[in-house]
């Protein structure tokens, strides 16, 4: 059986991941999940500031053909090792995660929607939006407790690039989802909505 893929895209901070957990949560062992964060190109090779100062949310911060090559593999049902993303030191860890094929395959991140070869591999296409000034404030929160960083950093870096590579490339994305999921993972009905059609995938 094909794995059935879902895309589910966004701007950062904007309920992804929770919409995600709720949905693993309620399938459990017949959903994997693959990360576009764990594809950041590596910088071993730069100093810890520069690579503080590099743009992480333009598409080609993301080796986005690797993460092609293994949505291929596991449509092929075939299992992949995906590298990880350390975001306190900005780089790669030298570990990887084995992910294997199941029924229904989410494929997440900021940019997923926004590459065409990608976006083709997608059965589904979900765009969870989410108003700016709650995404901001939720993004603060998350990368002072999980990623060390400091607020001055974190506002820094929103209105540098978050901000104008979410007008470029996040939003317009959007055009090219299924299914727009407004507020984020509070939004129960159209979590609901999304279960019930992963449903009749199974």
């Amino acid at each position: 059986m094909k794995p059935y893929i879902v895309g589910v895209a966004g701007g950062s901070a904007s309920g992804k991941t929770e919409i995600v957990k709720t949905l693993k949560k309620h399938f459990e062992d017949k959903i994997e999940i693959i990360e576009h964060d764990n594809y950041y190109f590596a910088h071993d090779d730069l100093t810890m500031e520069e690579r503080a100062s590099l743009n992480y949310d333009h598409p080609q911060s993301f080796e986005t053909d690797l993460l092609i090559e293994h949505v291929k593999k596991i449509i092929n049902n075939e299992e992949i090792n995906i590298p990880t993303y350390d975001f306190t030191i900005h780089t790669r860890s030298s570990d990887t995660l084995k992910k294997v094929p199941k029924p229904i395959v989410i494929v997440e991140g900021i940019l997923v929607l926004e590459n065409e070869e990608l976006r083709n591999l997608m059965d589904m296409k979900v765009f969870v939006d989410c108003d700016g000034d709650v995404r901001l404030k939720r993004r603060i929160t998350r990368d002072v407790v999980e990623r060390d960083r400091t607020i001055e950093s974190i506002l820094t870096q929103y209105m540098e690039t978050v901000k104008p590579m979410h007008e470029l490339f996040v939003e317009p994305s959007k055009k090219f989802a299924d299914l727009i999921v407004p507020k984020g993972g509070k939004n129960k009905v159209a979590i609901e909505v999304l279960i019930n059609h992963l449903a009749t995938k199974l």
